[in-house]
């Protein structure tokens, strides 16, 4: 479950800080996930050999490049997607609503389009399937990595918001955004940098879910949207580690309480929310006033 929780904090983080500083609701996120989650299944497939070796640095060696790829091109498309579809519309959540859940409409289609409605599988490489054994426990290797770059991102974002000029500007403008203009900092410009960084953390995210359930379709970030959202609104609007904290208790939640009453699985998460908006209406650890 906390490995589960990782992968949906690198997806859910970047949505999380374009919701607090730019007070957008994009419902699109989840085709970044989806193109990121593709353009792994390009690297990886003419790989397949570093793929299939029976050794770890053969298998990080195909693994690198393509969540890199994976990053580039979700950033990329993150870019185009503010510029021409959320750029008109800042200030109005009822057409971010309706322009970014379009967005998301028109990339799965086009992703249908290229590579047909098939799943496509993507193994996991050879080194990290199975599990280590420490005495009576069984930890699945693939779910240790998933940790080990859920922490890494995690620290990174940190270090970023809480120790560089950047992370001043942005945290300064989650919290009052007309100062920072004020001042003479272009917020659009810091706009754009969240955002593609944002999406491509969902690209990223995105190899690492499809390499989790070992398939690609071109649906696979429409189903994690309405997660994600809840994961942000339970940690509060623009907190990284609201998120963080909310990612590992939604996983928890559909894991342990899917296994436990299994009648009340598919409302687990929505029933998690709730209850912690009637404790903290703002989420747990809200950083703008919205």
């Amino acid at each position: 479950s906390l490995a589960m929780g990782m992968m949906i904090f690198i997806m859910a983080s970047g949505l999380t800080l374009v919701f607090g500083l730019m007070d957008v609701l994009n419902f699109g996120h989840g085709a970044f996930i989806a193109v990121g989650a593709y353009v792994a299944t390009l690297i990886l497939g003419p790989m397949i050999g570093y793929v299939q070796a029976d050794s770890l640095w053969l298998n990080l060696l195909a693994l690198a490049p393509a969540a890199v790829l994976a990053m580039a091109v979700s950033g990329a498309l993150g870019l185009v997607f503010e510029r021409v579809l959320i750029l008109p519309v800042y200030g109005n959540h009822l057409k971010q609503i309706l322009i970014t859940m379009g967005g998301l409409i028109v990339a799965e289609q086009m992703l249908y389009a290229l590579w047909g409605p098939q799943r496509i599988p993507l193994p996991l490489p050879t080194s990290l399937r199975g599990s280590f054994i420490i005495g009576d426990i069984a930890i699945a290797k693939y779910r240790v990595l998933a940790m080990l770059v859920g922490l890494v991102v995690f620290g990174l974002v940190l270090l970023v918001l809480n120790r560089t000029k950047i992370g001043l500007l942005i945290r300064a403008g989650v919290e009052n955004r007309e100062m920072v203009e004020a001042l003479g900092y272009k917020i659009k410009r810091l706009f754009l940098g969240v955002f593609m960084t944002g999406s491509a953390l969902a690209g990223l995210g995105g190899i690492m879910w499809a390499l989790y359930r070992e398939e690609v379709h071109a649906s696979i970030g429409g189903e994690l949207t309405v997660l994600i959202f809840i994961v942000i609104i339970i940690g509060g609007l623009g907190s990284i580690g609201g998120c963080f904290i909310g990612a590992i208790l939604v996983a928890m939640v559909a894991n342990y309480g899917g296994f436990l009453v299994p009648k009340l699985a598919l409302i687990s998460n929505i029933l998690l929310m709730v209850a912690v908006l009637m404790w903290r209406p703002r989420g747990l650890y809200p950083v703008t006033n919205r």
